[in-house]
C-alpha cells in the first residue's frame, strides 16, 4: 500500500475553504483531522467531531510534548493539528487534507517538506468582499479588519505549491482530488 499525501488548504477567510472541505468529505480516499482548540464549544458542536476542546493547560502540555504538526493563535484562541491521527491516516494510504491558516501552512512546510500546499484564491478581491459582507454577521469594523487580513493573506499566495481560484466548488474539489492522486 502506498503512503497517502498530505495536502494543506489555505487562503483568506471567506474564500470558501469550509465549503470545499464539506464536498471533499464525500471522497473516502481523504482523511480530515480534528483540530484541538482552547475556545469553548459553540451550540451544536460535539467534542471530538468539530474540535477536541481542551484547556489552556492541556494545550501547553501538547505543545511541550510535540503533539502538534502545527498550531497557531487565532481570534483569541489556540488551534492545533494533532500529529498522530495525521500520520496514522497517511500510513494507511489516505490523503490527509488540512484546512488551516497560512501561519500553520508555514509550520507544516518546515516539518514536512513533502506536503503539498494549496492556496485557495477568490475570483477577485471584490467578490471576496461581497462574500464577507454577505454573511451579515460582522460589524463594519470587523468587516474592514477581515478585509485587511485577507489582503495580507493574499500576499502570501506565492509561498504555496499550487494556487486554485474558487470559481466553482466542483472545479476546486476536482483539482484537489487530482493533486492527491498525482505521483
Amino acid at each position: 500500500m502506498s503512503k497517502g499525501k498530505l495536502i494543506v488548504l489555505s487562503g483568506p477567510g471567506g474564500v470558501g475553504k469550509s465549503t470545499i472541505v464539506k464536498e471533499l468529505k464525500l471522497h473516502p480516499e481523504f482523511f480530515f483531522s480534528v483540530s484541538a482548540t482552547t475556545r469553548l464549544p459553540r451550540p451544536g458542536e460535539i467534542d471530538g467531531e468539530a474540535y477536541h476542546f481542551v484547556s489552556e493547560e492541556k494545550f501547553d502540555q501538547m505543545i511541550e510534548e510535540g503533539a502538534f504538526l502545527e498550531w497557531a493563535e487565532f481570534a483569541g484562541a489556540r488551534y492545533g493539528t494533532p500529529n498522530e491521527p495525521v500520520e496514522n491516516a497517511l500510513q494507511l494510504g489516505k490523503h490527509v487534507l488540512l484546512e488551516i491558516e497560512i501561519a500553520g501552512a508555514r509550520q507544516v512546510r518546515k516539518k514536512r517538506n513533502q506536503a503539498v500546499l494549496v492556496f485557495l484564491e477568490p475570483p477577485s478581491f471584490s467578490e471576496l468582499e461581497e462574500r464577507i459582507r454577505g454573511r451579515a454577521t460582522d460589524s463594519e469594523e470587523r468587516v474592514l479588519a477581515r478585509l485587511a487580513l485577507a489582503r495580507e493573506e493574499m500576499a502570501a499566495a506565492g509561498e504555496f505549491d499550487h494556487r486554485v481560484v474558487n470559481h466553482r466548488v466542483e472545479e476546486v474539489v476536482e483539482a484537489l482530488v487530482s493533486l492527491a492522486v498525482r505521483n
